[in-house]
């Protein structure tokens, strides 16, 4: 069956599960100043959409657009480890690309966390490049920063 993407409430089911795998993924991985990652309360805050890939019905990983005052971010960027391989991520990525071009946003940022080495090869691979912090982020030896500037005319 083919992937869709649609826009989901962080509130959703599925989306919890995911959501919640992810949290525990990160809070393994990394210290608690070194966790960025939003709950289930801050996702549901005005200028954030939740997205998830969905096959047969069931949600196999979620990305959420943040809108800022001068760019979006990258947040919430989690595919179900039995989904992994299988183009998923780079399907998410593409819609939030194309999500954020048709609202006129013209730059996305994302921290990842370093030793997220597969997350950081599917950022460049789609044409994000190494930035420094923005926002509030501060620099730290557990993040890593990208930003991809939006062609407007694709």
């Amino acid at each position: 069956m083919p992937l869709t993407i649609e826009a989901l409430s962080p509130r959703d089911l599925q989306a919890v599960a995911l959501l919640g795998a992810s949290h525990a993924l990160m809070r393994r991985l990394f210290a608690p100043g070194d966790n960025h990652f939003l709950d289930i309360d801050a996702l549901c805050a005005p200028g954030i959409t939740l997205f998830a890939a969905r096959e047969a019905g069931q949600a196999l990983g979620c990305v959420a657009l943040r809108r800022g005052p001068a760019s979006a971010e990258v947040k919430s960027f989690f595919v179900d480890p039995q989904a992994r391989g299988r183009g998923v991520g780079q399907t998410l990525l593409a819609h939030l690309e194309t999500a954020a071009r048709a609202e006129g946003i013209t730059l996305l940022q994302l921290e990842t966390g370093v030793g997220l080495d597969a997350a950081a090869r599917l950022y460049r691979a789609a044409g994000f490049m190494p930035c420094g912090p923005f926002g509030a982020y501060r620099d730290s030896a557990a993040s890593l920063f990208f930003e991809k500037p939006l062609d407007q005319s694709l």
